[in-house]
């Protein structure tokens, strides 16, 4: 393509706000932790490999009888307070700034389960009611 010769109306996304569709047989609630699934639909996190952790949803979507992209779903991205996870894979406030990884559509640990989970985000904070994690 040429370089541009006349001013150009780009349009913009805040990059906090999207709505991706929504996995078929698939209910995702609101406040969840949410994920694209390796075909490209949204689903709730989970202990999985395959996953890349997008947010928090903003509301509840039923597609438990709908195709694959039948409904879309609001994901924020930011800084979300999640719960964190027992024993050996606590996440403490020593581990501020490293990865962390989705057990499932609310909490967090601070390791990949020997492999099989995937990364949630960057640990930001952590307090006495949980983990907060910067998602993408």
């Amino acid at each position: 393509m040429a370089a541009l010769s006349a001013p150009r109306n780009t349009v913009e996304r805040s990059g906090v706000l999207r709505e991706p569709p929504v996995k078929g047989s698939t209910t995702i609630y609101q406040g969840a932790l949410v994920a694209i699934d390796s075909t490209g639909y949204l689903v709730p996190a989970a202990t999985a490999t395959t996953l890349k952790v997008i947010g928090r949803a903003e509301q509840t979507v039923d597609n438990s009888a709908g195709a694959d992209g039948a409904l879309r779903c609001r994901v924020t991205s930011g800084i979300f307070r999640w719960d964190n996870s027992a024993s050996s894979d606590a996440i403490a406030l020593s581990d501020v700034g490293a990865d962390c990884y989705a057990v499932d559509d609310h909490t967090v640990a601070k390791t990949s389960g020997t492999s099989t989970r995937s990364v949630a985000g960057k640990i930001h904070d952590v307090d006495a009611s949980g983990v907060w994690v910067r998602t993408i």
